[in-house]
């Protein structure tokens, strides 16, 4: 089975991919999904007591309970749909911690977090008074049981933490730090973004109380987020979105809300991208996340094999296997990544460069910015063959700069 041939865009397009990190690229399977739901569901879902509407809310409550089925959610009404995983955070951080957090209060998240689970916690601490900490990485690009033992205390109340860096590619170990901060009293969320394309997810065993992700990164369209929340934790949260569909009855003066999950999912759907997230799920689960591995841990393992004979360049990522997944953040010593990018992309070869909406963490690091190698399952030994043929092209153009 070669898995590539699912992918029309890489059938259509002679190139090496390697930013799933930002988006993953979607299986025909995906693709189809919703080109079925415009040309024989479309509808608006739960509006309409015909039986169109009736088959879109069948799609969009279907595709509910399958995503709950995946990440071992106890109710289908935990799962709340988004448009990414950034309004989901949003919706924790206003729903959530501005109800919830007082002065006096902290919240711990690492400095390996995206932009979108670290500025709304900004906002937030400054609107309560509460203190905003982090947690640092130790010279592997870890973080140590002492950290976080350090960091999180009795003041806690919200640890927010990636499962997976999208830059350093670091695995946290997030069930452990769960069962550390429910100790001490705190709730916690966990980034799922980066991790759930790689790995399974059971918000069960993890004991998450809420847990987030998109579906593009997992091959899904554009335009769906998920937010999973324990129920009794939804139940005492007010709306952050206010419109149709998450309304119970209005009245002149006063409104009360839909129960969950309607009460979270203001207005009409992209039913459209839901349709395809189901779509993304069971393609996954067909593989199974076990060929997903062993297809990833081949290629990754040889870039970085590959990528360290390269003497020109500094790589970002932690020494210890076990605790790293498809992502390898890099420099070309002394040229700047963007140049580098440039010039990989007119090889064919297409990577991220930039902060990679982690400036903290870069700030930490002392770089302004890398370039990121992001690897999925129809990366080929082939495309980093192609990296390192375009990595060593461009140190040549700048090499007799360099030794001035």
């Amino acid at each position: 089975m070669n898995v590539r041939d699912d992918f029309p865009i890489l059938k259509n397009n002679d190139i090496a991919y390697l930013d799933s990190g930002a988006t993953t690229q979607k299986p025909v399977q995906v693709i189809e999904s919703i080109k079925e739901f415009y040309e024989k569901q479309n509808a608006n879902p739960h509006r309409g007591a015909y039986a169109l509407s009736v088959e879109a809310t069948a799609v969009f409550e279907g595709t509910r309970a399958k995503v709950a089925k995946f990440i071992g959610a106890r109710y289908p009404e935990e799962i709340i749909f988004s448009k990414n995983a950034s309004e989901s955070f949003n919706l924790l951080a206003y729903s959530y911690g501005l109800e919830n957090l007082k002065s006096g209060d902290e919240v711990v998240l690492s400095i390996m977090e995206h932009h979108s689970n670290l500025v709304p916690w900004q906002y937030v601490t400054k609107k309560t008074g509460s203190t905003l900490k982090y947690l640092y990485v130790n010279s592997d690009y870890e973080l140590s049981e002492e950290e976080i033992k350090e960091k999180i205390t009795d003041k806690t109340k919200i640890v927010a933490i990636t499962y997976v860096s999208n830059v350093l590619g670091t695995i946290n170990h997030v069930k452990e730090i769960a069962k550390y901060a429910h100790k001490k009293g705190a709730i916690v969320i966990v980034d799922a973004t980066q991790a759930i394309p790689h790995m399974r997810m059971d918000v069960q065993d993890l004991n998450a109380d809420f847990l987030v992700f998109s579906g593009h990164k997992m091959m899904a369209s554009l335009g769906v987020g998920v937010l999973y929340g324990k129920r009794e934790l939804l139940n005492k949260m007010s709306p952050f979105l206010f419109g149709g569909d998450m309304i119970e009855y209005v009245y002149e003066q006063d409104t009360t809300f839909a129960p969950l999950p309607s009460k979270f999912e203001a207005g009409t759907q992209d039913v459209g991208a839901v349709a395809s997230l189901g779509a993304a799920i069971d393609y996954i689960e067909n593989l199974g996340y076990e060929n997903i591995q062993k297809i990833e841990n081949e290629v990754v393992e040889y870039a970085i094999e590959e990528l360290s004979k390269l003497d020109f360049l500094t790589i970002y990522k932690t020494p210890n296997k076990e605790n790293f997944v498809g992502v390898i953040s890099f420099n070309i010593n002394g040229v700047h990544p963007h140049d580098v990018a440039s010039i990989l992309d007119q090889e064919g070869v297409c990577v991220r460069s930039g902060n990679h909406c982690a400036q903290p963490l870069l700030r930490y690091l002392g770089v302004d910015s890398t370039c990121r190698a992001s690897f999925y399952i129809y990366n080929t030994k082939e495309d980093v063959d192609r990296l390192v043929r375009g990595l060593t092209k461009t140190y040549n153009m700048f090499k007799k700069y360099l030794q001035k």
